[in-house]
């Protein structure tokens, strides 16, 4: 097995080498190989994403990306490096599962998955300001074929779980012509998954029961930016964006990202929760390379090492571990 690691900013440079020494532990003749992405890579080259960084990635087909900083205004000739990479190695899915961890941030009985359409949308990036500056506009893109293929993406995925009902969440009484044809598109995919029940909701509709009752959700299917706000919102219930996971999939490539951010505050200090990473990594091993005894020995790991109380010194208000040291509880429970 191939893996291609970015570490990309921040404490990317610290969380990553933990996932690393997981999957290593478990998976002995794992072969990496190393490339660049980010805003460090950008300063240094003007490149976030330099071409081979893209051509390695694409080669290998699995990659493990750490963390990127992307400033919060224009910078000429800079665009978010994973977003980018994303789409040329056309992962047409994102996974974002939320799943109950021992720790208090978190609430008992949330299980849900977020599968979120991951080339279209508001996030093409075909948007410009008028001349006058006064005037911004954007395209949003969807597709039958895009929606098509996350619609049986996310069926496919409740029947490999056992999971029992999907939810198209969108916006179709708003914008007919876009999430019109995505709602009409994922029910005639539903159709061929009789045992797998559909149901829908308004984008905000959905966002009220996500902050009510999480646990009405199992599986939600939607398109990209409400993918992203929701996905953003479940987390909240399994412990934080500090600790949740996800997966971009493709049909014969994936990119694990954990969510959180480059945490400038903590950067260096080597008290970054490598949960997240190590947790996207079990699901690298899931769902691509289809080893989900091995994906159940990380996973098991990870929640034992929480339930200590190994949190490392950060906001959990764990009992101030480093990050090597709670990778080396991690480590010293995988079996």
């Amino acid at each position: 097995m191939e893996l291609c690691v970015i570490k990309g900013d921040g404490i990317g440079q610290e969380v990553v080498p933990v996932a690393l020494r997981v999957l290593r532990q478990v998976i002995p003749d794992l072969s990496v190989t190393y490339a660049d992405a980010g805003w460090d890579t950008f300063e240094r080259t003007g490149n976030a994403l330099p071409a081979e960084t893209v051509q390695q990635a694409a080669h290998v087909k699995a990659v493990l990306f750490g963390a990127c900083d992307s400033p919060p205004y224009e910078v000429a000739g800079y665009s978010s490096p994973i977003v980018k990479l994303r789409r040329a190695m056309q992962t047409h899915a994102n996974l974002r599962p939320t799943r109950f961890l021992p720790v208090p941030t978190a609430r008992e009985g949330i299980d849900l998955v977020v599968v979120r359409e991951n080339t279209e949308d508001l996030y093409i990036g075909d948007e410009h300001t008028a001349g006058d500056g006064n005037t911004g506009t954007a395209t949003k893109l969807i597709t039958r074929k895009a929606t098509e293929r996350i619609a049986h993406t996310a069926f496919q995925l409740a029947l490999s779980e056992g999971r029992k009902r999907v939810t198209i969440v969108h916006k179709g009484n708003v914008l007919p012509q876009t999430d019109g044809l995505f709602r009409r598109v994922c029910f005639e995919v539903a159709r061929e998954y009789p045992d797998i029940e559909s149901d829908e909701l308004l984008v905000d509709t959905a966002a009220y029961w996500m902050v009510k009752d999480p646990a009405r959700f199992d599986i939600v299917l939607t398109s990209n930016l409400y993918g992203d706000i929701l996905s953003d919102m479940a987390a909240a219930w399994g412990g934080g964006l500090g600790l949740a996971p996800a997966l971009n999939l493709g049909s014969d490539v994936a990119i694990a990202e954990p969510v959180h951010g480059t945490a400038p505050d903590i950067a260096g200090k080597g008290v970054a929760n490598p949960t997240a990473v190590v947790l996207s990594a079990a699901m690298l091993v899931r769902h691509h390379w289809k080893q989900p005894d091995v994906a159940d020995r990380i996973e098991r790991a990870v929640y034992e090492a929480l339930r200590e109380g190994d949190y490392t010194a950060d906001i959990l208000g764990g009992n101030g571990k480093s990050t090597e040291a709670f990778a080396d509880t991690i480590c010293g429970k995988l079996n």
